[in-house]
């Protein structure tokens, strides 16, 4: 909250009351008004109208950084100006009047005056995480960080987080405090399979320290995600067909395995979907259900989570199908828990369904494409989110290379398509949206760099900000809203 210690200004109070120019233009249209103002004012009657207003409406306002509170009411400063007001006696309508009311009601809207106070937004410093990974002979070694400010658009290098064998995907905890991250690789530290780790986050440098990690249960665990009650971590396997529950320790270490699932069986591409390929695990907003989008079985498997024991337990219904062949890859829940998307890699498809959050059912509503009808190259989807304001959902495309934007129905939760929009780069494999809704940055994984786009909130459509961050290889964007 700023105030400028000036006496403020009469445009002041006809913008930021509106009772006050309603009040006027009754009395007007009555026929007969004649305002006296306390000292703090010149009188302004039918002799004096039309000299003082002009003088006020040639004024050029100091800042316009004055506005009106959300609820519509004049500021307290305000109000006790008006009270000071007294409305007496009668004069005829004149064309002095007619001036006066024109000169109030109509060009001072455009100009608030600094002598109106106004609540400063507060700056939205945010740590931005980028997991890496190289799926070749070679492995990445690093997790990045940014430092973001979502009130200016400013971005500064942290440099190197940590070092982590091919940190693929990350996860926050709800307190800030940790970081999870997969290394998604088939032989870790002696394991035949793949590993998770666990960081302490320096919320001052970005910087991140390696507490402890686990054997994630299988080979080349592709996603992690921590519960509500930030009292357990899961890990989706993409081969070997199983998804792992950790318990997380006070000090944000992980604990040894409280669950293992495995899921079996095939699909209908014979190369794809051999067999199990769960690609992504969500919990519920409500926390009793786990959800895992298994590419090589084309469902979405459904357990009931018991968040006390860390366990798994097949819900019935236990998976919503998706199109024979489309490969689900990730999902994203509407705000509303309403609704759940998901993007299927090997059609370039999103699925939507409505949601019984009750039995943790899925009902089919709808499968749309997310390239254009007339590409006729190779793609895959990859990332799918919705934007906190539930309106928009957008999907990524690898080889069309582009963020597919759809506009969201809020009854049915069906979707129409908006645009699609190049990503400036290469592969976009990742791709997150700020808790503002008002960023999105695209993770370009085979042209190494990060590509922040502006979210237009009234349609959705992206705007590139000029914005490109150099980082080899990003594969996961994390964003940590910092006090």
């Amino acid at each position: 909250m700023c105030s400028m210690k000036t006496r403020p200004h009469f445009s002041t109070l006809f913008v930021a009351f509106p009772a006050a120019r309603r009040f006027l233009w009754f009395s007007y249209q009555s026929s007969e008004l004649n305002m006296h103002f306390s000292p703090h004012f010149p009188l302004v009657g039918p002799s004096s109208a039309v000299p003082a207003i002009r003088r006020m409406s040639q004024q050029q306002p100091v800042s316009t950084t004055a506005r009106v509170t959300p609820s519509g009411r004049a500021p307290s400063a305000i109000l006790a100006l008006f009270r000071q007001m007294r409305f007496s006696g009668l004069v005829k309508r004149t064309s002095q009047f007619s001036l006066l009311f024109v000169a109030l009601s109509a060009p001072l809207l455009l100009s608030v005056h600094a002598g109106g106070a106004e609540r400063m937004s507060a700056k939205k410093e945010v740590l931005v995480y980028v997991g890496t990974a190289i799926y070749t002979d070679q492995t990445s070694t690093s997790i990045y960080a940014f430092r973001f400010n979502a009130s200016t658009g400013q971005i500064t290098s942290l440099g190197v987080a940590a070092e982590s064998v091919n940190p693929g995907t990350l996860a926050l905890h709800s307190n800030g405090r940790f970081l999870y991250a997969t290394n998604e690789v088939g032989n870790y530290k002696g394991y035949r399979g793949g590993g998770v780790s666990a960081f302490a986050v320096d919320q001052a440098a970005g910087k991140l320290t390696f507490l402890n990690d686990e054997f994630s249960g299988g080979a080349n665990p592709a996603y992690v995600v921590v519960d509500k009650t930030g009292k357990f971590a899961l890990v989706a396997n993409y081969y070997g067909g199983q998804v792992s529950v950790f318990p997380l320790q006070k000090d944000g270490r992980l604990g040894e395995a409280t669950a293992f699932v495995h899921s079996e069986g095939s699909s209908v591409n014979k190369v794809r979907q051999e067999g199990p390929h769960p690609h992504s695990v969500y919990v519920s907003p409500d926390n009793r259900f786990v959800m895992v989008c298994d590419l090589g079985l084309d469902k979405i498997l459904v357990y009931r989570f018991d968040a006390t024991k860390g366990s798994l337990t097949p819900n019935e219904p236990p998976y919503a199908n998706v199109n024979p062949g489309a490969g689900p890859r990730h999902l994203a829940f509407s705000p509303n828990g309403k609704f759940v998307y998901v993007v299927c890699e090997l059609q370039s498809s999103v699925s939507a369904f409505s949601y019984d959050a009750q039995k943790g059912a899925l009902q089919p509503l709808q499968t749309i494409a997310t390239l254009p009808s007339d590409f006729k190259g190779e793609n895959t989807g990859a990332e799918i989110e919705v934007s906190p304001s539930g309106k928009f959902l957008y999907a990524s495309n690898r080889g069309h290379d582009s963020i597919a934007v759809f506009a969201i129905d809020a009854a049915r939760g069906t979707l129409t398509p908006i645009e699609q929009v190049s990503t400036l780069g290469k592969t976009p494999r990742n791709f997150a949206i700020d808790s503002t809704g008002a960023y999105l940055f695209v993770g370009n994984q085979d042209s190494d760099n990060i590509v922040v786009f502006h979210i237009d909130s009234k349609s959705g459509q992206l705007k590139p900000t000029g914005q490109a961050l150099k980082v080899v290889s990003p594969t996961c964007i994390a964003f940590l809203p910092l006090p």
